[in-house]
Order: C-alpha cells, then structure tokens, then sequence
C-alpha cells in the first residue's frame, strides 16, 4: 500500500483546505444552535460558492458532472471538508445525499439517473434514506414494519420512519419496505406525493444536517413500479451496497472535526498558562494531546486502509465495521479530551468545540452502533475459523 498521496490529490486536497478555510469558516455563525440545521437558503450558498470553486460532488462519476474521485480520494478531500460543520454541506457531501448518490451511481436506472441523480450532484436537490422505524428497523434492517403491496402497476406503501436525516426540504426519498414474502425492496418517490406527511423534526443533539432528522408516516403512498430501485426483493442487498462506503465517508468527514478540535486544544494549552507554565507542559495536559494525535493518526490509517480495499473491489463489509468502530471512539475520544483540555471554554460556545462534542456524539449510533458492528465482527471471526456460528 502506498502512503504517498498523488500530485493531483495534493493539489486538491490543498485547493479544499483553502476553500473550506477561506469561504466556509466564517459562515459557520449563520446557522442558530438551536435549529435543526443549515437552512436551506445557507445550504444554496454554500454549494455555490462549492460549485465556483469546482469542488462540488466531487465523489460523483464525472459523467454525472462531479469529479469520479476513488474511495482514497474521498477520504483525503472529505477530510478536509469535515474541518468545518458546513464544509461537507458545502462540497454536496454530506449524509444522507452522498451515500444515495453512490447508491443511485451503482443501482438506478439511466431514467431514474436523469429524473432523480443528475439535479442532486448539481446541488440543485436533496434526498433522504428512508429505513429506520420507531418499533422496526434500525441496527437491524430485517425488521422492517412498513409495507408494500402491489396494487395493479403500483405499489402501496404503508407504514412509519423516523431519525430520516434530511427529511424536512428534501426533493426525494429511498424507501425501504417489506414485501408480502419477507423480503425487502427500495422505492425512490418526489417527497411532495400524496401519501408522505412529515410529522414532526426531532429534537437532537446535533445540528449540522440540513433538514435535520424528520419522523415521516407513509399512508397509502402509491409508487410506480418503474420507480422500484433496482431489483423487488433485493433491498437488503442494496443497504450495503450504500451503508459499507458511507460508514467509511462519515468517518472521514468526522476526523476533519476532531482534527480541528485537536488544533483549537493545541493552540489554547500553548498559549494558557496555569501554575508557572504553558498548559501543554504539564503532564496531564500534554499526555492527552499526545494522545489525540495517536488517535487521529490510527484513525486516518483504518480509513486509507479499508478505502484501498474498496478501490480494489473489496465489498468492504467487515473492514467497514472495524474501521467504523475504531474510528467513532477514537474520534470521539479525542474531541472528549479537547473539552477537558479546554476547561470552562470547552463546555460553552466561546470556542467550536462544544459544538463540534455535541454534533458528534450520535457518530457511534447512527449506521450501526459500536456493540452491533463488534457483534457482526466476532460471528465473522468465528466462522473465519470453522467453528459453529
């Protein structure tokens, strides 16, 4: 594996370090810490001043208009949009739309491309990922409640999800249902169809989604049956063809958040001095930059890894897992270590870190917590070795 980064990816990498430093830093003030995320009049901003930079979509096939960059690429590009909370927003990378725009790359239909995929990667739409239910699916996606069945040449669905990151605003859904036989199937359908009714915007911890994370009923919706995505009864299949990369895509644009949080700890214990010297003299202080920097270093090395193993056709499925694992905790940590090292000013909105701590929490939850990811790991293992499952 080589470390070495190409001449076109570090001028690219450089050229979104500029961008998201000089364009994108100094709007982070215009969403409230109260709403439920960028508005959509800031989002459109911000994907233009993207789209004038030539930075937008960039993970987006080049004849869908975007850049075609490999899971290498994305990892060192979305790194450095992660930096700021609007950079991802800003680059049309952010979740749910980047993992439905490589789902759509890998599974729509060249109509379902030009009707529903071309508008996204041009910022000019959104979409969510409708699965998780309040009494079915979530870690778990065979649990699934809300059906479908088929009524002439439509299919009627029926039923209720809620976390749908993106819901509010959003032009378009993935939705994933049961069939009348047990298995799963994913439709696309325009959000405005009579049939889909937003009931509410949860409150959460995190405000850096657009949209933020709705709870939608779905009541005698009728979908098409050309606007099934890819095959009936292969939903299942489908989930990871999205969830395998967009676990490794949220752990990039997170490191870009605890990497910023690292420099903003680093400068203040430079610069504070307590007790005759520099915070970062003291042990205390500076075992835990020492320690965050270990953090981010192992965390950079799970995602390049498992990113050169989906470059090379790797299904990524357990290295995600392991990768998604080490990488929320240690990022997590290190954000943790930031607030600590930042004292009073850690836990108020003097500096981004207490914002950067409560965006980020839900990392180790959403697209499957730690506990489920290790569980899926160890029954691998197990049958790695022959022994019973």
């Amino acid at each position: 594996m080589d470390f070495q980064i190409p001449d076109d990816l570090r001028e690219l990498q450089e050229r979104t370090r500029r961008f998201i430093a000089d364009e994108i830093l100094p709007l982070e003030g215009e969403v409230p810490r109260d709403a439920h995320g960028p508005s959509e009049e800031l989002r459109r901003e911000l994907v233009a001043r993207a789209r004038a930079a030539g930075l937008l979509t960039p993970h987006a096939s080049r004849g869908m208009g975007g850049l075609g960059l490999s899971h290498v690429g994305k990892a060192v590009v979305f790194e450095e949009a992660g930096y700021s909370w609007l950079g991802p927003t800003a680059l049309n990378i952010h979740a749910p739309d980047e993992g439905n725009i490589h789902l759509m790359e890998e599974v729509a239909t060249s109509a379902q491309k030009e009707r529903w995929l071309r508008p996204q990667v041009a910022g000019r739409t959104r979409s969510c990922f409708a699965m998780t239910e309040p009494d079915g699916a979530g870690a778990d996606p065979s649990m699934l409640r809300t059906t479908a069945v088929r009524d002439g040449g439509d299919y009627v669905i029926n039923g209720r999800k809620w976390f749908i990151t993106g819901a509010e605003g959003a032009d378009y859904a993935i939705v994933m249902a049961r069939m009348e036989d047990g298995s799963s199937t994913m439709f696309l359908t325009d959000m405005d169809r009579p049939g889909i009714r937003l009931e509410r915007n949860m409150h959460a911890m995190d405000a850096c989604f657009t949209g933020g994370h709705g709870v939608l009923a779905f009541e005698d919706l009728r979908v098409p049956a050309a606007d099934v995505l890819g095959e009936v009864g292969q939903g299942f299949r489908y989930a990871q063809v999205r969830l395998a990369p967009a676990r490794l895509t949220h752990c990039m644009r997170w490191l870009g958040q605890a990497r910023r949080a690292h420099d903003l700890a680093l400068a203040y214990a430079s610069r504070r001095n307590a007790f005759g010297k520099p915070l970062a003299e003291h042990e205390g202080v500076g075992f835990m930059l020492a320690d965050n920097d270990i953090d981010l270093h192992t965390a950079r090395l799970h995602i390049w890894h498992t990113a050169w193993l989906l470059d090379r056709g790797d299904k990524g499925g357990y290295e995600s897992s392991r990768a998604k694992v080490a990488c929320s905790e240690a990022q997590w940590r290190v954000v943790d270590r930031c607030v600590q090292i930042l004292g009073g000013q850690g836990v108020t909105a003097e500096t981004p870190v207490m914002r950067i701590f409560m965006d980020m929490r839900a990392f180790r939850i959403y697209d499957g917590p730690s506990e489920v990811h290790r569980w899926s790991m160890a029954r691998k293992l197990v049958r790695r070795e022959g022994a019973p499952a």
